[in-house]
């Protein structure tokens, strides 16, 4: 994941909601709820402008009644960032691992992942890219190790395709920022509903990529 535009206001919710969060998110009952109204406010208006009350109020419950399924309101926020973050990484490596050996199709695959990613969870990806900054240092740091990861893993079919010939870029990382960014605008704009389906997406941005790249 990196840093995005916040959604705008206006735009922020769709009459259609998309998923909140994947299904590798385990979380259930009143602490599934607290996830879930925390991530569209925080979303919409951005932690620091979210109080425990209101998520309270959301779930239909006082405010004290949170600390019993979490420590705090940074800790809710960082468990929304890390699950970001963790699927985002896994879902680009295991593109990779079911890619073939071709740098060109490994883009493609990886791009297609990270696209999918933030259009199929469009507020999660938001809440992820834009508060980081809210979290304590030690719990970016672990947040920043999966971030890491994955722009990695893009890194990597970027250099490995320069040395194979496949691509032609002379500032690889830049190349990566690039891909990164533009992957992560989607989640400022797709939502069910759109002209698109998320596969026209994915398939339209990995060709954009590999134009970039070669």
């Amino acid at each position: 994941m990196h840093r995005g535009a916040p959604v705008s206001q206006s735009t922020s919710i769709a009459l259609e909601r998309p998923p909140l969060l994947p299904e590798r998110a385990t979380a259930d009952g009143t602490l599934r709820r607290f996830q879930e109204e925390a991530l569209v406010r925080f979303a919409e208006r951005g932690y620091h402008g979210v109080s425990v009350r209101e998520i309270a109020h959301a779930c239909g419950v006082k405010a004290s009644s949170m600390y019993a399924h979490l420590s705090s309101k940074e800790q809710l926020l960082f468990d929304l960032v890390l699950l970001a973050h963790e699927e985002h990484r896994n879902q680009l490596r295991q593109a990779l691992l079911s890619s073939g050996s071709e740098p060109v199709e490994q883009l493609r695959a990886v791009v297609s992942a990270h696209v999918a990613m933030h259009a199929t969870f469009p507020l999660l990806a938001t809440v992820a890219n834009n508060e980081l900054h809210a979290l304590s240092e030690e719990s970016a740091q672990v947040v920043l190790a999966y971030r890491g990861e994955a722009e990695q893993i893009i890194g990597d079919v970027v250099e490995r395709g320069i040395r194979l010939g496949a691509f032609h870029v002379g500032e690889p990382w830049l190349a990566v920022a690039a891909i990164g960014a533009m992957g992560i605008r989607v989640a400022a704009w797709y939502r069910p509903g759109s002209p698109y389906t998320i596969e026209q997406v994915c398939t339209r941005y990995a060709d954009f990529a590999v134009k970039l790249a070669t």
